[in-house]
């Protein structure tokens, strides 16, 4: 199969530089924007990154400018990426670097590896476009068009398939436009070597040699084994509003969504009269109650249905954990995740 792969840099490359996406992060690639554009595109389509990334370089232009940001602003600039645990993470490592580095990000993979949030794709993305180093960055685009390329049928979420096709992936990387390669492949299989769909083969410049296309199976490729059904729990959501003020919640330091602010609720459906009773067994003096409509949020492992109410009531004190905030501080202050933000903007409180 070795034979195929070393055909591929040329076609692929000759493609690259005249179909690839002008991206920030691709004009200037230096080694921060190309960190915080990787860790963003994790789980996010780059159509939806942009925005998030100009706005993240605009007010924390740097590494040192990350690692001396409040949690509150940090937040708020991710509002609305999900997986905040990662915004977290990008900042325990532009501290690490601004002590052991001198706010310079490593070259080598392996002390790029020791950074936290930083996996071995990560490090490779930063090592091959902002240092022009030959190591491989495989992500989920590229185990698809190599097992395309190879009409392979190993599953490649096991760690040993994975290890073996990064290897061939490394085998072929050119000396001199490593970073060109890596993101020719991921930019191949964004735009052309489509998943959960029918890829464009006609308009790959490497359709003449996938062995997937000609037998024919491309399309059932990569293997992967069936995922775990998500957990689905049942929420009931409160908007509580008093005086022009709205009271959010901080969950919990630890599990889904820690630390952020939601608005309260509780798990399982409410009707409308069990909300307004849980309310008033709450203490909570409320003048009126109405359904502001349904909204489902998926995470990777669980499902929220959930039934909203938005509540009027007369002031009382905000709880430990709890703060009264008006929607422009909604806005302005606070990171709402996105399973509430529909919410939010039914009653629009936020754009």
């Amino acid at each position: 199969m070795s034979e195929i792969l070393n055909q591929i840099p040329g076609p692929l490359l000759q493609w690259y530089d005249s179909r690839a996406r002008v991206l920030p992060w691709r004009s200037q690639p230096t080694p921060y924007r190309v960190w915080v554009s990787e860790i963003m595109l994790q789980q996010t389509r780059v159509e939806a990154a942009l925005p998030y990334f100009d706005r993240f370089m605009a007010v924390l232009p740097d590494i040192a400018a990350l690692a001396q940001a409040p949690e509150t602003q940090l937040l708020k600039l991710w509002e609305g990426l999900g997986y905040y645990s990662r915004v977290r993470n990008l900042q325990k490592a532009a501290r690490q670097v601004m002590e052991q580095w001198g706010g310079m990000l490593p070259q080598k993979l392996e002390d790029l590896m020791a950074l936290p949030g930083i996996g071995e794709y990560s490090a490779g993305a930063i090592a091959s476009i902002a240092y022009g180093q030959r190591v491989p960055a495989v992500d989920g685009n590229v185990l698809r068009v190599v097992s395309r390329l190879l009409a392979s049928r190993e599953n490649v979420m096991d760690p040993k398939v994975k290890r073996q096709l990064r290897q061939q992936v490394w085998d072929i990387i050119p000396a001199q436009r490593p970073g060109d390669f890596n993101q020719s492949l991921m930019e191949l299989g964004a735009l052309v070597c489509l998943p959960n769909g029918k890829p464009l083969c006609s308009g790959c410049p490497l359709e003449n040699l996938c062995l997937g296309n000609r037998l024919a199976i491309a399309q059932e490729l990569p293997v992967k084994p069936p995922k775990k059904a998500r957990r689905v729990v049942p929420r009931t959501v409160f908007v509580l509003c008093s005086q022009g003020r709205l009271l959010l919640h901080r969950r919990p330091s630890r599990g889904l969504l820690a630390s952020l602010w939601e608005f309260p609720g509780q798990d399982g459906h409410l009707s409308l009269e069990q909300a307004a009773e849980t309310l008033a067994q709450a203490g909570i003096q409320v003048s009126s109650i109405a359904s502001l409509g349904e909204h489902t949020h998926i995470f990777s492992h669980v499902e929220w249905p959930m039934v909203c109410y938005q509540v009027e009531c007369l002031p009382f004190p905000a709880a430990e954990d709890y703060v009264w905030c008006t929607p422009q501080q909604l806005q302005e202050q606070y990171a709402l995740p996105s399973a509430f933000r529909p919410f939010a903007q039914w009653l629009r409180l936020t754009p």
